[in-house]
């Protein structure tokens, strides 16, 4: 265990580490993951119902065009996403994490729904496109300033041990959300008929995500405010003229002169997150479909005998993380993915379906290597006083890039008339993930940055602390021998000069 940095030099006390209540913990995941399950729940019906809403909304464009331009809905509102970081990161650090994300999830919800209440563009003409478009801002900007928050709340929740464990289950709400997005669409598609679905049924998995909105606020609004974050905020007011790490007047230029570093590793590391799970969860239905000739409803199917597979790797491989650190999987998802990502596709591209399936399967793990530590890693590397705003700015921006990823693979399939382009579009963003991997700080099993430890009880308050003060006890063994060795060096060197002694 690496040494726990102090504000001061105060010895650590038993009293400075902070016991997390588990039935609290409990309750902070669920409402954390739920409003990320609502967000990807948007993204996985909005993603399977491409090709509806290609010609709902855009009926006078080719068939390519329609999906083309569904997609790229799909990616502008990524346009709005930093500014909704930057607005809820600032109140976020100000006013609290848990006020914050009770307001996104109703905007989130509210623009969801009213999704499923726009008129074809048959009704109202270009009027239809364009309130799709605001409706997707609006998620836009909400969404800017959810994920980042909730991986937050989340991290400033749960005991330095197990913070791989407890962040894994927020993209576990994440492909959860997705996995009921897509299977609703494939049951009301089933029970409705093609005709009726294509005429009304696409609406209801957008209604949907009403009543979800209103279980994820009820959640939040009772959650209370994280250990972390009032530790923080009776710190700054009883130490109003501190100038430590932590201080709550660092202006966004300070912010990226003193942590540019962090900032960049936040950028690589959802880059490569994000790029792997819009390609695969968003984009991919619409390639087996469109591109493929696949049947609609095998393709889909497969989709989510994937997803159902990731939700079971999801907790395993942040659990894994607890034990063994999260760069082997930010390392080795992104070799893989450099490695994998073509014959995953000749796979794919096969119309064998086991190797359908097979291909799929790659992705999904590699997937899951990023998705099971990434919320564990984010906050883990800003401090308290900057956490909502450096994170929620750096990875709405490095989301900006990957919100492109449907559209951007659409296009360059259908100009190129090359099915491989998907798989040299991954293996590029790869090394962007090795590169990444290779350079940040481990930060399994430590406080989160600026922090005093968290223990899940008293046992493993009393384990940290002993292991704090044997590190302490190395440290100053290795100083001693060093003061010996220069000692040593210095004699050797006076006994060389006659009128030295």
């Amino acid at each position: 265990m690496k040494q726990i940095s102090k504000s001061t030099s105060k010895p650590l006390d038993i009293n400075d580490i902070t016991i997390i209540d588990d039935s609290k913990l409990k309750k902070a995941i669920i409402a954390a993951a739920l409003g990320n399950a609502m967000e990807w729940f948007d993204f996985g019906v909005y993603g399977f119902l491409a090709y509806v809403l290609g010609q709902v909304f855009f009926p006078d464009a080719s068939p390519s065009i329609q999906v083309v331009a569904a997609l790229a809905t799909f990616s502008v509102p990524f346009l709005v996403r930093p500014l909704g970081g930057l607005v809820f990161g600032v109140l976020g650090d100000k006013l609290g994490r848990q006020k914050i994300l009770s307001v996104t999830i109703i905007i989130m919800s509210l623009s969801t729904f009213c999704i499923g209440l726009i008129p074809s563009y048959a009704s109202i003409g270009i009027a239809a496109p364009i309130l799709l478009l605001v409706a997707k801002l609006a998620q836009g900007f909400s969404i800017g300033g959810e994920y980042s928050g909730a991986a937050i709340f989340v991290a400033e929740y749960s005991p330095d041990r197990k913070r791989g464990f407890m962040g894994s289950w927020l993209d576990f709400g994440s492909i959860a959300g997705f996995l009921v997005g897509a299977g609703l669409v494939v049951l009301l598609s089933t029970l409705l008929g093609e005709s009726t679905f294509h005429q009304w049924g696409w609406r209801i998995p957008f209604i949907f995500a009403l009543p979800l909105g209103i279980i994820g606020l009820y959640l939040r609004h009772a959650l209370e405010e994280t250990p972390a974050f009032q530790q923080h905020t009776d710190s700054t007011n009883s130490q109003q003229n501190s100038d430590s790490d932590t201080s709550a007047t660092m202006s966004f230029k300070q912010i990226f002169s003193k942590y540019w570093k962090s900032l960049l590793v936040c950028v690589g590391l959802v880059i490569v997150t994000n790029v792997t799970y819009y390609m695969l969860l968003t984009y991919m239905p619409s390639y087996l479909s469109h591109n493929l000739n696949y049947p609609t409803d095998h393709g889909v199917l497969i989709i989510i005998a994937i997803m159902i597979g990731m939700l079971f790797v999801q907790p395993v491989i942040g659990l894994i993380s607890d034990k063994i650190g999260r760069k082997p999987f930010i390392v080795g998802g992104s070799l893989g993915l450099l490695v994998l990502s073509y014959p995953a596709f000749t796979m794919i591209n096969s119309d064998v379906i086991g190797l359908i399936f097979l291909g799929l399967l790659i992705l999904a793990v590699l997937l899951n290597c990023f998705t099971g530590v990434m919320a564990s890693i984010l906050p883990a590397i800003f401090p308290t006083s900057i956490r909502y705003s450096a994170l929620a700015i750096s990875f709405n921006i490095s989301v900006l890039i990957a919100g492109a990823t449907p559209t951007a693979a659409a296009w360059l399939v259908e100009e190129s008339g090359n099915l491989y382009m998907p798989a040299y579009y991954l293996m590029v963003v790869a090394l962007i993930g090795l590169i990444t991997g290779f350079k940040m700080n481990e930060t399994a099993n430590q406080p989160l940055r600026g922090a005093t430890p968290a223990a899940s009880d008293k046992s493993e308050a009393n384990e940290i602390l002993t292991e704090h003060f044997d590190s302490i006890e190395q440290k100053v063994e290795d100083i001693d021998e060093q003061i010996e060795s220069l000692q040593e060096q210095r004699q050797d060197l006076v006994d060389q000069h006659p009128k030295l002694d």
